[in-house]
């Protein structure tokens, strides 16, 4: 074991019993034992011995690559139907951003079949090279495939940087890739920038339940890989002087065999307004204390044209369907008006439409985190609010 007790050091002094916090060492015949069940290799027993009696062996991540030699920061151009979906174009534009701190160049690897629109529209949103593979066997999104094709493309380019929507897709893929390539990954970061005096890459992402925000760094191995959740980032604007150079590359054979087949794929049939795409959300929290009192949501909502969201008290309690949470174990969202009705603003549900255009929040609680992020803030009751709220905007958007 890593850790060990040197028997014919130890007194029995129980200085090391009080330094572990986890409780994983007991006294045996007037001699300390580790249990390696509790044991998290921690090393606060080693100082605390004063007799050298308890050896610690950590290992240490060796570098295994020359950093010189990887350079750019790659993004993987997700598409559906033979259409490059917008997280692509959202990592686009925030690649270009690291790329200019790390004095390198942005690139996209797009693959599928018949793609030849959807490689210029990269070009135009911010890829200096697209890296492009097309086969039939491509054309729709399968693991071994994808996986194989772009750790192929990986080992002989060598990005700096891999950067992939947190999508059910981008989340399948990259912990395949991450395992082959034995790179670390940060899945579902919110935010990305740049050590700019180490040129390393600060990955961003909600920890412990989303009760702190963890930077995390992956200074030993190369490409750095990160997956970004939807909305987080503004889509790069579409500039049609920019040029850019493709590179296509040719797989066939074994490295396109796959273990299962796709046999059809079945649309989602929304009968209401998916939160993700729209431009208004009216959401609600606890604070609307029933579930028949979302209704007063849905009202507003209807009168602006938007949609109705949640917070994952409102759906934990039955109030609304999952598919309306909006957080951190929801979904991202982005619109232009973002209306929080009785939510108090817990760091879980901020992660998820903090970076809307503007934030009103309606609740009874001055003191509410909500208001620290939102632009016009109403203290009092959202029932009473609201129904006043809707008739007003109706007689406003009827002139």
């Amino acid at each position: 074991m890593p850790i060990q007790i040197i028997v014919e050091k130890c007194t029995g002094c129980t200085l090391c019993l009080k330094a572990c916090p986890f409780d994983a060492i007991r006294m045996m015949d007037k001699k300390a034992v580790i249990n390696y069940d509790k044991c998290t290799l921690c090393g606060a027993c080693v100082p605390a011995c004063k007799f050298k009696a308890i050896l610690l062996q950590k290992e240490v991540c060796p570098v295994k690559v020359d950093f010189k030699d990887y350079k750019g920061v790659w993004v993987f151009a997700e598409q559906k139907k033979g259409k490059v979906q917008p997280i692509a174009f959202e990592l686009l534009g925030k690649a270009r951003e690291l790329a200019a701190d790390l004095g390198t160049e942005v690139s996209a690897v797009l693959l599928g079949n018949r793609l030849e629109e959807e490689i210029q529209e990269l070009i135009w949103r911010g890829a200096d090279k697209v890296y492009v593979a097309e086969r039939l066997e491509l054309a729709n999104y399968q693991d071994e495939p994808y996986t194989n094709v772009i750790v192929e493309l990986i080992n002989k380019y060598k990005p700096e940087a891999f950067l992939c929507g947190a999508t059910s897709i981008g989340r399948s893929l990259i912990s395949r890739i991450a395992i082959k390539i034995k790179a670390g990954l940060t899945a579902d970061c919110t935010e990305l920038a740049v050590d700019r005096e180490k040129k390393i890459l600060l990955q961003t992402r909600p920890a412990f339940g989303g009760n702190i925000m963890a930077t995390i760094v992956c200074p030993n191995y190369r490409p750095q890989m990160a997956t970004v959740r939807h909305k987080v980032f503004p889509e790069a604007i579409s500039d049609m002087k920019r040029k850019g150079k493709v590179i296509r590359e040719n797989f066939d054979g074994a490295i396109l065999n796959s273990r299962t087949r796709l046999l059809d794929i079945i649309d989602e049939i929304e009968s209401t307004v998916n939160i993700a795409d729209a431009d208004i959300i009216v959401a609600g929290g606890r604070g609307m204390k029933a579930p028949e009192n979302f209704k007063l949501l849905e009202e507003l909502a209807k009168a602006l044209g938007g949609a109705v969201g949640a917070s994952r008290a409102a759906v934990d309690s039955g109030w609304m369907p999952y598919s309306h949470q909006v957080g951190q174990t929801g979904k991202t969202v982005c619109p232009k008006v973002y209306i929080a009705c009785g939510i108090s603003g817990q760091i879980q549900h901020l992660v998820g439409m903090q970076s809307s255009g503007t934030i009103i929040a309606i609740n009874s609680d001055s003191f509410a985190p909500i208001f620290k992020v939102a632009n016009y803030g109403i203290v009092g009751d959202a029932l009473e609010i609201l129904p006043l709220l809707t008739k007003k905007l109706k007689e406003v958007l009827k002139r």
